[in-house]
């Protein structure tokens, strides 16, 4: 027996929500926008192998891939139950740059996961497995925080809750919206991103900043996407980070000219997203992107809605 999991690309922070909110992403064009699991029954415990755009990007030695450490986490969990894990060959296909703010450690633990937890009929359930992503994505950013697991395993748009057992739920999100992705080609780190933020914040960003959140959900929940569209403005990382994307500025300035309804910075950078209303601004936008802000043939962009789905199996073979 074999399956493949699929684990789509996430879009962290969204300006609003540092570390509690965050978003799957789905390009239109129907392109899978993420990492792949193959798993099947192996004849020793554990084996693993790489392949797709970015696997030379990863550690050489497997046992320093995070799929490892999922097999590991994975098989730990299921004692817990009185369960035994079974052998299992699996291949990683990586299609996702690391560094890039698109959830990239996050889709790999997801589908890594998906896989696991399908080949075994599914024993943990969905709260046990977020935790399990999550303590998995802390141990390569060195916090446990699940803005972009949570919307990778689940999809759509997700609010981070942690309260008790329950550590995200699902906000309604804006269908007509379409998230332009533009990933320039080069690595930024979630440790230095992090390390570049103030240590405290003045009362008035604060402030700030729970008024906007607050806004956005509730605007979220009402369906008035200009007043959710009004709040999505980051006063607590883009001031500081923005120094470590060469073009954003140039970027928000053509996507504000262009009707963008907003621009951030995914997840830690250097993607960046824009939100537009229009399909044929979308376009355009793309194509400028593609020309002034992508560096070398890493890069790429996609126009994108959300993802609903999330984590899934999405076949038999890669």
């Amino acid at each position: 027996m074999s399956l493949v999991a699929y684990a789509p690309a996430s879009t962290a922070n969204v300006s609003v929500g540092f570390d509690v909110l965050g978003g799957a992403l789905a390009p239109i064009d129907g392109s899978l926008l993420g990492d792949r699991v193959l798993i099947e029954k192996g004849t020793d415990d554990y084996s693993l192998t790489c392949s797709g755009r970015f696997a030379h990007k990863l550690p050489a030695d497997g046992k320093s891939n995070i799929v490892y450490q999922c097999y590991l986490g994975y098989k730990a969990a299921l004692s817990e139950k009185g369960m035994t894990c079974l052998p299992v060959a699996m291949e990683l296909e990586k299609n996702l740059p690391v560094g890039s703010g698109l959830g990239s450690s996050a889709s790999s633990i997801v589908a890594a996961l998906e896989a696991l937890n399908a080949l075994h009929d599914y024993p943990l359930g969905e709260m046990e497995m977020l935790a399990l992503m999550g303590k998995l994505e802390g141990e390569i950013s060195g916090s446990v925080h699940y803005d972009n697991v949570a919307p990778c395993y689940l999809g759509g748009m997700q609010l981070m809750l942690e309260q008790g057992a329950l550590i995200s739920q699902a906000i309604p999100s804006f269908k007509e919206w379409y998230w332009v992705v533009a990933y320039p080609g080069i690595t930024v780190s979630t440790s230095a991103a992090r390390a570049i933020l103030p240590a405290q914040y003045r009362r008035s960003d604060v402030l700030a900043y729970g008024r906007h959140l607050a806004g956005f959900v509730h605007a979220s929940y009402t369906n008035q996407p200009d007043l959710a569209a009004g709040m999505l403005k980051d006063v607590i990382a883009e001031p500081y980070r923005q120094q470590l994307i060469p073009g954003f500025k140039e970027v928000r300035k053509y996507a504000t000219q262009s009707g963008a309804l907003a621009t951030g910075i995914s997840g830690s950078g250097p993607t960046v997203f824009v939100v537009m209303k229009e399909l044929d601004q979308a376009q355009r936008l793309k194509s400028w992107l593609e020309e002034h802000f992508i560096q070398n043939e890493d890069g790429f962009c996609h126009i994108c809605h959300l993802d609903e789905e999330g984590a899934r199996v999405v076949g038999t073979q890669l």
